[in-house]
């Protein structure tokens, strides 16, 4: 058997390895700016929950950092599984750091000391705290609530006992009543807006703000914090600017920075195609002076903020177009002198990992601190230098790892071009083993490769460790500025993969029969319509939703939504629009497709993709696996390591010809071998419809 010559598992990067590294967000820097807190997040599969931590460094990094508190079960956004930021923010005095918190059932506003000895709630509001503020005196902590628990079960008590109306607010495919699965309990979620963001029933109830003095622990109604700055109160940069994406307010004087989005044509990536940053002397101000040098010119800036003491904006610009593919770089902006200076270019993000890969960095006069990553390095804490660019690593949890990968499957950015001439990267991990064919199998996933590349986007295929068995591993970062057209957006992805194999292939590097693709939302979209249009797959893994006629109906009283698949995919309903659909849908395309297909799909979205999923599992192409109480992407740490090392087997199976001795996976291999039976006998056959 051709896998003999592999282990089971990878020996040093396993996927057990992947999913339990520190994740680090939220740095914050003390009023003194000798010191930073930072939380840490570390999953448990044991317990299927996450631990988070919050800790203080100095930044002298002469001492390593102190526990200070339980962060709590990290906070979620519904419909996506991914974890909210949750900044901290230091009293005056810098002996406390206050921070929100799900702990004992609900959210709340905790402090915990800076040298470790106390942590203790503040608030201890009936509703979960939405958002908070510390005076500038340190002594008042304003706070944010919407509807309290006991409302939301009651809200939540009549629609089950009543009847749920289906409206634009329910979220048909994801359930009625508590079918959310939210910072460790069961909650029930409506849209709320016209796409697909959700939040809790009566998540419409209006902000009340609250006051607590902290001297005596009263509590009692205030009226909101007033807004300096926001996106109302900003003059339009001219007449057709979209609102701003951020705001700065400088800290001493009032002036106000501002981002204004240039959106890319058509939709599909998570792309712009550049931003304005521009400076106003005051909120109300209509005139405003726009960085012209050419480092702010047609860029992808993420965010702003004032260098306290100084007249520079620093700003964090995200490259998709640069040797080294997505990357971050950090500038000056020298609002009185227009001057733009460079602080440091990195090799990957400053700003988060792949899975939070927009964490604000923290800011004094003299140093950032911000969480780095690459693709084949884990995430760590490190300081810069603002004069001088100079980075040095201050807390680095994951360095076993690092070095692991470093010593085992290093990735390399490579380039290439497709027959338009359209120049790809991607982020290679080359596996040091051959087997006795030659030349290895190939796995790719497409969209975008930013950060740590634990397992692409959705974090669902662990490259490293698929490297380390014997399949070299490929993240493909789509074009920016994507086409409008569906059929052009999704065809790119196709040209990629074709074309990389071919050159991997020509070097002698990769197995050009032996190739496995695999992608998450817009990737398991890319993903079906390339095993339709193409050849080129041997076996694939998805977990998303393409366009269906149910996707369509399940969504259609969203005047937003039918205006997106409009814009977007160019569809109506399906009588509206019979061709495109015929073109566009995997539901349509399903004689077409040759490829043995793996679905591991969340529960919140099954449902809409059954008009293709269930038909190649009757012609036995196709295995489908739905995973409980799971958003968009998932997030439970055992439904996380189930996927990681199913997706492991099944293309080790497919592209190797192995098969875990392990007797609890028989069941699957029985039905993989079935699968593999019917493909052969098809091609004995010539039972293959043409395309």
């Amino acid at each position: 058997m051709l896998g003999a010559a592999f282990p089971a598992w990878a020996e040093v990067v396993s996927p057990r390895r992947l999913l339990e590294l520190a994740d680090i967000g939220n740095p914050a820097i003390s009023p003194d700016g000798r010191r930073v807190a930072f939380r840490v997040e570390q999953a448990s599969i044991e317990r299927n929950t996450y631990d988070t931590t919050w800790y203080v460094q100095h930044l002298d990094g002469a001492s390593p950092p102190r526990r200070v508190a339980d962060g709590g079960v990290p906070l979620r956004q519904h419909v996506n599984g991914q974890v909210l930021p949750s900044p901290a923010r230091w009293s005056p005095d810098g002996r406390w750091i206050y921070y929100r918190a799900r702990l004992d059932g609900r959210v709340s506003v905790w402090r915990a000391a800076a040298d470790g000895s106390h942590a203790e709630p503040v608030t201890f509001d009936p509703a979960d705290v939405r958002d908070f503020r510390l005076d500038e005196g340190g002594g008042v902590l304003r706070y944010s609530v919407g509807a309290t628990r006991e409302d939301v079960m009651a809200a939540e008590g009549r629609e089950y006992d009543r009847g749920v109306r289906i409206d634009t607010s329910v979220f048909i495919g994801a359930g009625l009543v508590r079918s959310a699965h939210v910072e460790g309990q069961p909650a029930t979620q409506r849209f709320t807006n016209d796409w697909f963001a959700t939040g809790p029933l009566l998540a419409a109830a209006p902000d009340r703000w609250k006051a607590v003095d902290l001297a005596t622990r009263t509590a009692r109604d205030a009226a909101a914090p007033p807004l300096q700055a926001s996106p109302a109160t900003i003059t339009p940069l001219n007449r057709d600017a979209a609102e701003p994406l951020r705001i700065a307010l400088h800290p001493e004087d009032g002036r106000v920075a501002v981002l204004t989005p240039v959106p890319a044509p058509g939709t599909g990536t998570t792309e712009r195609s550049g931003s304005v940053l521009s400076m106003l002397s005051d909120p109300g101000d209509s005139r405003h002076v726009a960085c012209a040098a050419d480092a702010c010119r047609d860029r992808a800036i993420s965010d702003i903020v004032w260098r306290p003491g100084t007249d520079e904006v620093i700003f964090t610009e995200t490259d998709y177009r640069r040797r080294m593919g997505r990357v971050q770089s950090i500038r000056a902006w020298n609002v009185r002198t227009g001057s733009v200076r460079p602080i440091v270019v990195a090799d990957g993000l400053l700003r988060g990992s792949q899975r939070y890969w927009d964490i604000p960095c923290g800011l004094s006069r003299e140093l950032m601190v911000c969480v780095a990553a690459e693709a084949d390095r884990p995430p760590r804490l490190e300081t810069i230098d603002l004069a001088t660019g100079e980075r040095r690593i201050l807390y680095a949890p994951n360095a076993g790892l690092d070095a692991d990968i470093a010593a085992t499957v290093p990735a390399r950015v490579i380039r290439w071009k497709d027959e338009q001439g359209r120049e790809f990267t991607g982020h290679l991990f080359e596996t040091p083993k051959r087997g006795p064919s030659g030349s290895p199998p190939l796995f790719a996933t497409y969209y975008d490769c930013h950060g740590f590349l634990r397992g692409g986007v959705g974090d669902e295929w662990p490259l490293a460790t698929l490297a380390e068995v014997g399949i070299s591993s490929l993240c493909i970062n789509a074009l920016p500025g994507a086409s409008p057209d569906f059929i052009a957006r999704h065809d790119q992805g196709r040209a990629a993969l074709e074309s990389v194999v071919a050159q991997l292939s020509a070097e002698g590097r990769v197995d050009l029969t032996r190739i496995g693709m695999g992608g998450l939302s817009y990737g398991s979209e890319v993903t079906m319509w390339t095993v339709a249009h193409s050849d080129i797959v041997t076996a694939a893994s998805i977990s998303g939703v393409s366009a269906t006629p149910t996707y369509y109906l399940f969504n259609s009283l969203r005047d937003g939504f039918r205006s997106g698949m409009k814009q977007s995919w160019q569809l109506g309903a399906l009588e509206e629009t019979p061709e495109r659909w015929r073109e566009i849908s995997p539901a349509f395309h399903v004689d077409r497709i040759r490829t043995p297909l793996l679905f591991q799909m969340p529960e919140q979205e099954y449902r809409m993709m059954l008009d293709y999923a269930l038909p190649l599992v009757r012609r036995e192409l196709g295995d489908l696996y739905v995973f409980p109480d799971e958003a968009h992407i998932k997030f439970q740490p055992r439904h996380k390591i189930a996927v990681y090392e199913r997706n492991v087997d099944w293309f080790r199976f497919w592209l190797q010809d192995y098969k875990d001795p392990d007797p609890r996976k028989a069941d699957q291999y029985l039905i993989w071998q079935r699968m593999k039976a019917a493909r052969d006998r098809r091609r004995t056959a010539g039972d293959w419809t043409s395309r």
